[in-house]
């Protein structure tokens, strides 16, 4: 069929309509490709082939049995619609009938059949021809088979143990590894050079939905106002089809009747994403092969990223139980519930108007908790995190070069197109700084700052907004706190057991990390649409643009989301309250919140914990139960058609839509997750065993979810995981500060260590051996309960029979020189804290960096086959063009040698 230009086919036979403006088709029939048919005389009756299908649920073909399906539309039929929007119907009708005949001059052919189960559904199968594959794929710089290539050897770190991970390994007999070629960006003149056994399987499936769907997004339907507007993505979103995808190869759950089918499905379902294989590794070259690089290349990340969490995991647990087993002998907890020491301190009320006085001993459990996790152990597993996250990075970075080249995206860049969107908009003309030829832009370079400047404007005012509720937890917190503490003291009536274990600070910590998840959780949904708008306004030439921008906004956003509660325990909470005779208050109504005797951690574990947790239920509730329970009403509103007798179309049709931004999402999980793990993992050591069993059940869920309950997704290409890289290289360099930070402020490790070391120097100690006895006398101030401020004395619990309280700081006592002053411990504890963030910092930077540099990004073994292959792809082409230029001057020289021969022969006249 001749192939006609899209402009050619406008000046031809568009005409505008003058009542609406809009440019369609009027002789649709006058495009149609003699011997398909008009869509539009299809669509009134089943075509007597159709029959085939109803034994053939898995058939991939046209009603011929010859033509693969390489994509489908999908729409409802106005004309047997239930409405009265006439006009509305008829011109959706005319602009898909304009779009589907463009298709069709632009080489695709199309046939149209009506659903068993709903006759006002209509599909729309898509194939394209060999002309058309070859021509796209010219365009797509799609690297495609020269020849069969042996230098490819995939090997492992773990192949001297190849008997003991045989066992983890997918089965070789049933799926069997890819032959390898040597490849090149296809070009039609050079068609002999490649590798084409078969016209058939030259392209596999994913390649012919790649170009096919390149085809589809950039089709015009529609010019109004001389804007031209086309590409299958608008026509989705505004209703014209209903959907358009490719189609799966088969039944997840059993394999096809047709034996030339591949079962791709079926085996990554039976391999990868059933229960039983959750110990299994994934079989990646196959997830690649069916799903495309991009895919491929999120799960093998994934899978890295697990294995790697194994090693932080086994360190944690082993720091953990460190501390576990050795809080007995924490000395500091003991003195906290000797009723002899602990119950004999009476500590300072913790409000103005309604806290009583109250005994140190209630923070016993407390206390024993915080030595579970403020250890040495701790300390250890800080700096040990500091070198895993450098070394997981620099090794995944060699794993990404390997995949690069066994994938073949080396070079991918070459290959990326601009946007259909960003195409659509281009109506300035420029004149471009390196051709100096005219091109067209969406706007100018000052349209393009006030486009930026928006969206800048509008993640700032989001963040602010955020903080804002940060702000309000934080009032809830102070306002709250009073209450537990009157209620709870009515309670338990001064008996212990509730205390015990309820106290008011653990009663506001666990209610405050409650309400800001569900804060969370409300304003995530809402931005992830609003980023979306100011992505799409701020119009990004690619989508690897789109992407990178729209992965910036969202995480800045998700950062400041997820991480400011627990910036605030960690680092300002219990930092600024003063003391009980100059206390500082918030808003200048909130008394400030103070830490337990021992310190904020604990409350900051308990934040990670219902954080970490309530987020890994709810993105399983979404990822899980949402699409099960949406295809399972979609089931049940096609009851009327067994899922045996209906066509793959319509069965693919009635799964779950996956979405351009599903895989951003997926990315997005797993990098809050990584932020959890690094940057708060000196307050929860267990974070990586916790990630580590979430990262095992979200790799077979989301391979569950891919194969069983959403549509196939249209094969991508991918180099590597785009922007998510540096943003885990900001996330590794922050995460030594705060860690560092944790252990020094937020900890009372340091207070500890100045004082086990300190203990000859008075005031701090005299003992004859290194101790901790003494240091929660030391740790708590005197303060004289007749120095309360007018507003504190109205509190009917601060006239007693007290005359001092403790409260925790190091300040001198009263009737010093310089009563409530800060004492010569507290600056020397400032110095050492200070000291240690420095040495601390300045150690883990310089393993970072000498790790970094001893570990090149791409391995010499992975350098010598990209080059090798390079080379030896250039001489293939090069010998063959060779061959091709002998055998045509061969071809020339035998033609001159024959005309002169005849020339010679011939009679010469007198």
């Amino acid at each position: 069929m001749p192939m006609m230009t899209r402009d050619v086919l406008l000046e031809m036979e568009l005409e505008e309509d003058d009542e609406d403006g809009d440019i369609v088709l009027e002789n649709l029939e006058q495009t149609i490709v003699s011997g398909f048919g008009s869509l539009e005389s299809q669509q009134d009756f089943r075509t007597p082939e159709f029959e085939e299908f109803n034994g053939k649920p898995d058939s991939l073909y046209f009603n011929d049995g010859q033509r693969r399906i390489d994509f489908v539309l999908v729409y409802e039929d106005e004309s047997r619609k239930e409405t009265n929007k006439k006009g509305s119907n008829e011109k959706q009708r005319r602009k898909r009938q304009a779009y589907e005949s463009n298709l069709i001059c632009d080489g695709l052919q199309l046939e149209a059949t009506r659903s068993l189960v709903d006759d006002k559904l209509v599909f729309v199968k898509v194939h394209a021809p060999w002309e058309v594959l070859c021509t796209y794929a010219e365009i797509m710089h799609i690297k495609l088979p020269l020849k069969p290539n042996d230098l490819k050897t995939r090997s492992s770190a773990f192949d001297n143990f190849s008997w003991f991970t045989k066992v983890l390994q997918v089965d070789e007999s049933i799926i069997k590894p890819e032959q390898e070629f040597f490849t090149a960006p296809f070009e039609k003149n050079r068609m002999n050079d490649f590798y084409i056994q078969d016209r058939d399987t030259f392209f596999n499936p994913a390649t012919r939905s790649r170009i096919v769907y390149f085809i589809l997004s950039r089709i015009m339907y529609q010019v109004r106002d001389n804007v031209k507007k086309f590409g299958i993505n608008k026509l989705v979103s505004s209703g014209i089809y209903k959907a358009a995808f490719p189609l799966h190869d088969c039944n997840f759950s059993s394999p096809s009747e047709d034996l030339s089918c591949p079962n791709e499905r079926y085996l990554l379902y039976r391999e990868w994403a059933h229960p039983r294989s959750i110990y299994k590794k994934q079989p990646l070259d196959l997830i690649r092969k069916y799903y495309g690089e991009k895919i491929g290349i999120y799960f093998a990340w994934l899978g890295y990223y697990t294995q790697m969490l194994l090693l932080a995991a086994i360190v944690g647990v082993a720091c953990f139980l460190y501390g576990y087993f050795t809080q007995n002998n924490c000395t500091w907890s003991k003195e906290v519930c000797d009723p002899d020491i602990g119950g004999q301190i009476i500590m300072c009320p913790q409000c103005d108007k309604e806290c009583p006085f109250w005994s140190l001993n209630v923070t016993c459990e407390s206390s024993k908790k915080l030595c579970i996790f403020d250890s040495f152990g701790t300390l250890v597993f800080a700096v040990f995190m500091g070198v895993w996250v450098t070394l997981f990075l620099e090794f995944w970075k060699r794993r990404q070069a390997e995949l690069e080249y066994e994938w073949d995206t080396v070079e991918l860049q070459q290959e990326e197109q601009a946007r259909p969107e960003y195409e659509a908009q281009c109506t300035h003309v420029v004149i471009n700084e390196i051709t100096q030829e005219e091109e067209r832009v969406p706007f100018t370079t000052w349209g393009k700052c006030i486009r930026v400047t928006l969206c800048a404007s509008a993640v700032f005012f989001w963040i602010l907004l955020i903080i804002a509720s940060v702000i309000g937890i934080i009032v809830y917190r102070l306002s709250v706190f009073v209450i537990f503490s009157v209620n709870l003291r009515k309670i338990s009536n001064g008996t212990d057991p509730i205390q015990k274990y309820v106290t008011p600070q653990m009663a506001t910590s666990i209610t405050a990390s409650l309400i800001s998840f569900i804060i969370i959780m409300i304003l995530n949904t809402i931005y992830e649409k609003v980023a979306i708008m100011i992505t799409n306004f701020e119009l990004p030439r690619t989508q690897t643009d789109y992407e990178n921008s729209l992965t910036m906004k969202m995480f800045l956003f998700q950062f400041v989301n997820y991480y400011s509660s627990c910036f605030y325990i960690a680092f300002f909470k219990g930092k600024f309250v003063g003391y009980p005779g100059d206390p500082v208050y918030w808003l200048g109504k909130y008394r400030n919140e103070e830490c337990d005797p021992g310190g904020c951690l604990l409350e900051l574990t308990t934040q990670l914990i219902i954080i970490m947790g309530g987020k890994a239920i709810w993105n399983n509730i979404q990822e899980v139960l949402l699409p099960w329970v949406m295809n399972v009403f979609g089931r049940c509103h096609t009851a009327s058609g067994a899922e045996k007798i209906t066509p793959r179309w319509e069965q693919d049709y009635h799964l779950q839509p996956m979405g351009k931004l599903g895989l951003f999402y997926e990315y997005l999980e797993m990098i809050i997750q990584f932020g959890f793990v690094t940057l708060f993992v000196a307050s929860f050591p267990l974070a990586p065993l916790l990630a580590l069993v979430n990262n095992i059940l979200e790799i077979r869920v989301d391979a569950w979810k891919l194969t069983t309950q959403y549509r196939r997704m249209v094969p991508e290409k991918a180099q590597d995981i785009g922007a998510w890289q540096p943003i885990m290289q900001g996330i590794a360099i922050l995460a030594v500060v705060t860690n560092a930070m944790i252990i020094a402020f937020t900890s009372d490790m340091i207070p500890r260590l100045v004082y086990y070391w300190s203990f000859s120097i008075p005031p701090y100690g005299d003992h004859p051996n290194y101790t901790m006895e003494g240091y929660i006398n030391i740790s708590l101030s005197i303060f004289n309960t007749a120095d309360f401020k007018s507003r504190v004395k109205e509190n009917p619990y601060a006239e007693s029979k007290y005359d001092t309280c403790r409260y925790r700081d190091f300040r001198y006592p009263p009737g010093h020189q310089q009563e409530y002053k800060h004492n010569i411990y507290y600056w020397h504890v400032i110095a050492a804290k200070l000291a240690f963030i420095i040495v601390m910092e300045h150690i883990i930077y310089s393993v970072k960096f000498f790790i970094s540099y001893a570990i090149p990004d791409v391995s010499r073994r992975t350098k010598s086959k990209i080059k090798r292959e390079k080379y030896l792809t250039q001489k293939l082409l090069h010998e063959n063009h060779l061959k091709d230029m002998t055998k045509n001057i061969g071809v020339i020289a035998e033609k001159m040698i024959g005309a002169v021969v005849d020339n010679n022969l011939r009679p010469k006249s007198d």
